[in-house]
């Protein structure tokens, strides 16, 4: 009999563009603590760009600032990939603003409509946080860039009730908001194209994504608060810089480009991202 693994697995590579160049490199487990950790034990060894896991269940998913991402099993798709760009880090800061746009892309192909995106790396759907992304970078001694990784975690079949209490007024997937079952091959097969064009224009079309993210982005034009530490500053989110900083209104004449590694934000959508 065919194993999930077997059956998983041959459902993607089905669902693939005849063109695409990395279906070999495609891994399917039914577990892993994270797959986003688990490229990063495998990327020492020199596994080729556009390597892709994904798992049915991470025990130990990851998301920003070490927070801990809800990965049931069967219930949704958490999915990394490597990437290997020549260039150094510092040409690589808007790579959670480009994928994010591409995961909009795969879920709009694969479940009919478009999430929003809240700054600077949740998918959004009317005020429920649909997915996560987690983008890491390996550097060389000399600054240059070894590897990316792009970690996506999406919820696709829970419905309310499967959320843990405390996270159901702000938490929701695709079924809930389309009313219907989601192909997780169709989606996963769509990201790995989605990603694989992103990597393509990575650091050529820069402008390009940045553009396309901004016109995503839900958290444009909103006051939002600004949580570092025990500290919060209140603004208006007026715009995304060329790094992917979101540019902050504070006071009038007191802009600021606030780092998405410095702080979180919470806004309209209630939760700290």
């Amino acid at each position: 009999m065919p194993t999930l693994t077997e059956d998983f697995t041959r459902e993607v590579l089905a669902c693939l563009p005849t063109d695409y160049p990395w279906a070999d490199r495609f891994l399917w487990l039914s577990e892993t603590d994270s797959t986003n950790s688990l490229l990063k034990r495998l990327a020492p060894a020199g596994i080729p760009a556009g390597t892709a896991v994904c798992a049915g269940l991470q025990t130990g998913g990851r998301g920003r600032m070490g927070r801990f991402f809800l990965s049931p099993p069967d219930m949704g798709i958490y999915l990394s990939m490597l990437l290997r760009p020549e260039c150094r880090a510092e040409e690589l800061m808007h790579l959670t603003c480009a994928s994010a746009v591409a995961v909009c892309d795969a879920v709009e192909k694969a479940a009919g409509f478009r999430p929003g995106i809240k700054w600077t790396n949740d998918l959004v759907y009317g005020k429920r946080k649909l997915c996560g992304i987690l983008t890491e970078l390996g550097l060389r001694e000399d600054g240059s860039v070894d590897y990316a990784i792009v970690g996506v975690g999406i919820n696709c079949r829970q419905t309310l009730s499967d959320f843990p209490p405390e996270l159901r007024d702000r938490a929701g997937s695709l079924e809930m908001v389309t009313g219907e079952e989601i192909s997780r091959p169709k989606l996963t097969a769509q990201m790995l194209t989605a990603l694989y064009r992103m990597n393509d224009g990575l650091l050529h079309e820069k402008k390009a994504m940045l553009n396309r993210y901004r016109a995503d982005c839900i958290t444009l034009g909103k006051e939002v608060s600004l949580v570092r530490g025990d500290s919060v500053r209140y603004g208006k989110a007026l715009d995304i810089s060329d790094t992917g900083a979101l540019i902050v209104e504070f006071a009038p004449g007191q802009v600021e480009a606030v780092d998405s590694g410095e702080v979180s934000v919470r806004g309209m959508y209630g939760y700290i991202g």
